[in-house]
């Protein structure tokens, strides 16, 4: 079927529920931002594939929300389709909240699957709708029976990680939990998070595309644990590992009459991680609302992950170096697309010992594709490189020591001089993030504005955040740590940066219809010293891969930059030359980290 004849089938489904305005996130039960297959009902429905968005449907017209990332690609998908645009955050476009309280009227019924919902989310729409005499609902899953080739759940084995990988048991995680648990008085804790699970339980799987989690729930009571998911993914391996842990595998569509089965129990629960439904199967019982405790231990790499990261990161920056040394030397641009320079840097990263996966699906962009910031190359747009301009590539890989993030822009040949002012300020942003010392306790969103100078200085800027937290071979975006100023709770921008956690420096420049330009570095956060002031922070850059010094106008950095990309690119000489093959690589990474 065509978008608009998906459409007008789903009208019909909601006619039958008497479902007057249907809200169709980019959800699963879970609270996952890359989905399994199965749960992307509104890429189906919509023909946008970008990662987040929301769709709202009525009888009359429909309209997709999302946020600058994907301004240029969702116009372009949906075209034709039948579904406007509403460009979050921008002059004159209301909210989803907004949008859909200026249709309310009594008797209005507003429609969404609470399978998907938040608690928070839920009762935050039903309080505010409520006021307008229209009602929120559950519609369960309108896309059962509708959509016809749905794929299936995936049945992936479980593998377990080692402790001495892991950095601490499950058992110990477990305790810190049951900590917590008891501060809050809880009896039980529910974690739909899979991130926040895999973590827990040291387990890793593939049931999400590039994110090695299980598709699963898990309570944790005060003397055990339930961890409920598809049997047929559990070796005896897994289950006996866990076993010791006092962790028992429960069938995973039973999760919701387990919760209805302590009624007695005093749960603890996040409202902004855990769904409505599973909030309903608690009736009866004791519920404390608070953060996910979880999320503030995951976040803080212990110093095996540390250990682990650095080594990861070499791993990766050896692919990466190694791919723009055949990119610079050796590669035929007389046949060169973005779809095959994407496949050629993955088979760089297919060598290295520890990797796995993708940790994304790469973003190879050449010229103009580079301005869409999470453009992906298909076979109707994928790009011919020449000799000229910008190649955009943000990639990553999951090893199993760790988990990696990294872009760099190449310039193909001739830039003007407008580019390379832009290429340059660019780095300059990285740099000033990169060099950063700062009290304990500043937020990334304080930190934001350090990266965002030499860009303003352009009166230029650019539609999302600076950073994120990164997990450790887990989700390639996690929380709560980020760099970015403007409003975005879920991103978690009043984090304090703390030390132990890894966050993405990545500023850029886009400019619609001419190209785009990106450099990103992890950066993981450290003490620097205390005194009577307090406790000073810094960060340490754990992406090792040289920038395309093509691009760069030294002229136009001070001396305090010129100094720090000496020392990276010294340190990346370093440590990236035992991984090169031959002496022409060799010879070619002593130039291409020379001092400037």
């Amino acid at each position: 079927m065509t978008v608009p004849e998906r459409l007008a089938a789903f009208r019909k489904k909601m006619q039958e529920k008497a479902i007057d305005i249907m809200i169709v996130p980019t959800a699963d039960p879970h609270h996952s931002e890359y989905l399994a297959e199965y749960y992307k009902t509104r890429v189906w429905l919509s023909g946008f594939t970008g990662s987040a968005g929301t769709l709202v449907i009525t009888g009359d017209d429909a309209v997709l929300f999302t946020d600058g990332r994907y301004f240029i690609q969702a116009e372009q998908q949906l075209a034709g389709s039948g579904i406007a645009l509403m460009r979050m955050r921008t002059a004159g476009v209301p909210t989803l909240e907004e949008y859909v309280e200026g249709k309310c009227r009594e008797g209005l019924r507003i429609g969404a699957d609470f399978a998907l919902l938040s608690q928070k989310m839920a009762r935050e729409w039903q309080a505010r709708w409520s006021a307008k005499s229209a009602e929120l609902t559950d519609s369960d899953d309108l896309f059962d029976g509708l959509w016809a080739d749905r794929p299936a759940l995936g049945a992936c084995p479980v593998s377990v990680m080692p402790d001495e990988i892991a950095g601490e048991s499950v058992l110990s995680k477990l305790n810190r939990i049951r900590e917590k648990m008891t501060e809050k008085q809880a009896d039980a804790h529910i974690i739909s998070m899979l991130d926040e699970i895999a973590w827990t339980l040291n387990v890793r799987g593939e049931d999400v595309a590039n994110t090695p989690v299980v598709i699963s729930y898990l309570i944790v009571r005060q003397s055990d644990a339930l961890w409920f998911v598809d049997e047929r993914k559990v070796g005896d391996e897994v289950r006996a590992a866990l076993r010791e842990a006092g962790v028992s595998v429960q069938p995973y569509g039973t999760v919701f009459a387990a919760l209805s089965g302590m009624p007695h129990a005093r749960f603890l629960l996040d409202p902004d991680h855990t769904t409505a439904r599973a909030c309903a199967a608690l009736e009866g019982a004791g519920v404390v609302e608070a953060a996910d405790p979880v999320v503030g231990m995951k976040c803080i790499r212990n110093a095996r992950e540390i250990e682990g990261l650095r080594h990861c990161h070499e791993q990766d920056g050896a692919a990466v170096t190694r791919f723009m040394y055949w990119l610079k030397n050796v590669a035929d641009l007389s046949t060169l697309t973005e779809i095959s320079a994407s496949e050629k840097l993955a088979s760089f990263r297919e060598m290295q010992p520890g990797y796995t996966m993708p940790s994304f699906d790469t973003i190879c962009a050449y010229g103009p594709n580079a301005a869409m910031m999470h453009y992906k190359a298909s076979e109707s747009s994928n790009a011919s490189v020449d000799a000229k301009g910008f190649l955009l590539i943000d990639s990553g890989g999951q090893y199993v020591d760790g988990t990696t993030d990294i872009t760099r822009t190449f310039v193909m040949g001739q830039i003007s001089d407008r580019q390379r002012q832009h290429f340059t300020a660019v780095l300059r942003a990285v740099i000033r993030l990169a060099s950063a010392r700062f009290l304990s306790g500043m937020s990334g969103k304080s930190l934001d504005v350090l990266a965002r100078g030499p860009i303003w200085d352009l009166g230029i800027d650019y539609r999302c955040g600076t950073g994120h937290g990164v997990g450790f071979r887990l989700n390639v975006h996690e929380g709560p740590n980020s760099f970015r100023w403007h409003e975005s709770p879920s991103r978690g921008e009043e984090a304090a940066i703390e030390p132990g956690m890894v966050t993405t420096d990545e500023p850029g420049i886009y400019l619609e219809g001419e190209y785009g330009i990106r450099t990103e570095n992890e950066l993981l956060c450290r003490v620097r010293e205390t005194n009577e002031y307090g406790t000073f922070l810094e960060f340490e850059t754990i992406t090792m891969a040289p920038v395309d010094l093509d691009g760069v106008d030294p002229a136009t950095m001070s001396a305090d930059e010129r100094a720090w990309l000496n020392a990276y690119h010294a340190e990346v000489r370093q440590r990236i030359m035992p991984y090169m093959q031959t002496d022409k690589e060799r010879e070619w990474l002593t130039s291409a980290t020379r001092s400037i």
